[in-house]
């Protein structure tokens, strides 16, 4: 249909005999051929431009920076090849095209520049759609993620206040209180700690790096009475806690994954680090005593980070294992990344 339209425009500015043939005559197929290749010609190469510079470009997005940069490098690719085209056409081929003109060169600038503006149009018209179809993929993907984050939030929080922790905590603290009433009141304090955070945010997805900390401080306090000599949980983290946020209950998942798949005792304690590296970034290590399963990890709660992480920035969550150790690196977001998400989005 657009091959159609330019080449009755061309028609229209080209001949206007009345003896004029209409399509079959030689002038007619050249104009129609040539139309036809030099706008496939751009529209192909602006596709294959246009995913180069996504490939290439880390926010994987189509802006008016590589959008201005794909429309001249098209447009050098294009250009020349038109005025071989129409070159050839009207000087070399003059027989076969039989393009009927007093002024070869006035034809061939009148052709050329024709060519250069719906060339010009089919770039524009073809980024426009691409921005339309990559906006639409982006809302369906940011709709997704939605989904994805609430369910994840919800299912960690459902995790943490379940049954079985409180049966735990509340097993640790009775044997607590025949052995030390100190340490049971400062139990029964960071468990109160504990669900006091959960609680209370509840509804939010992302808090303070600093709630956090201060969150897993009474998680690893709880943790450390529960399992006596049996863990060795650090914390080193250098960067200013309260210029940061990030998931609510990234640190206290990873550390509770870590505790989920190794085994642990006096004699082979689970050392378990979290430090923060580059000042953008935490890094969780642990080494490696794997505990034999009955079934495959499906890994759930590391890909509801990654997702719920994927919603807010283009960083990766980095999973890695090595020299005996697992390790997992999480960025630090901006205070206002929530205020750049719907940026973006829009």
């Amino acid at each position: 249909m657009i091959v159609n339209l330019v080449y009755f425009f061309v028609k229209l500015t080209i001949n206007h005999d009345k003896d004029d043939s209409g399509i079959f005559d030689p002038p007619g197929i050249f104009y129609y051929v040539s139309a036809f290749f030099l706008l496939m010609l751009a529209w192909e190469i602006n596709d294959w431009l246009i995913r180069r510079e996504l490939h290439n470009d880390t926010n994987k997005s189509l802006d008016i920076s590589n959008g201005f940069k794909i429309l001249g490098l098209n447009l050098l690719i294009v250009l020349p090849i038109s005025g071989l085209v129409y070159y050839t056409a009207i000087f070399e081929l003059d027989q076969i095209c039989q393009i009927d003109t007093d002024d070869p060169w006035l034809r061939f600038r009148i052709d050329f520049f024709r060519a250069a503006v719906l060339g010009f149009a089919a770039i524009v018209f073809n980024m426009f759609y691409f921005a339309l179809q990559q906006k639409k993929e982006l809302e369906n993907t940011m709709n997704k993620l939605k989904k994805e984050v609430v369910t994840s939030k919800y299912k960690s929080l459902k995790n943490q206040i379940s049954p079985h922790f409180l049966f735990n905590s509340l097993n640790t603290l009775t044997s607590l209180m025949y052995e030390d009433r100190d340490l049971a009141s400062d139990f029964v304090s960071r468990l109160a700690s504990c669900y006091r955070y959960i609680l209370d945010n509840r509804e939010e997805d992302l808090v303070s790096l600093e709630k956090e900390l201060s969150f897993l401080d009474s998680f690893i306090f709880m943790m450390n009475v529960r399992h006596e000599g049996a863990l060795s949980i650090t914390t080193s983290i250098t960067v200013d806690p309260s210029a940061y946020i990030i998931p609510t209950l990234t640190l206290q998942m990873l550390v509770e994954n870590a505790l989920k798949h190794n085994y642990y005792s006096k004699e082979k304690p689970l050392e378990i680090s979290i430090v923060s590296i580059n000042k953008h970034h935490i890094l969780i290590k642990n080494n490696l005593h794997v505990r034999k399963q009955k079934e495959e990890s499906t890994k759930l709660g590391l890909k509801n980070i990654q997702k719920r992480y994927a919603f807010y920035t283009n960083q990766k969550v980095l999973i890695e294992t090595e020299d005996g150790y697992f390790k997992v690196t999480i960025p630090l977001l901006n205070k206002n990344i929530k205020e750049v998400a719907i940026v973006k989005v829009s």
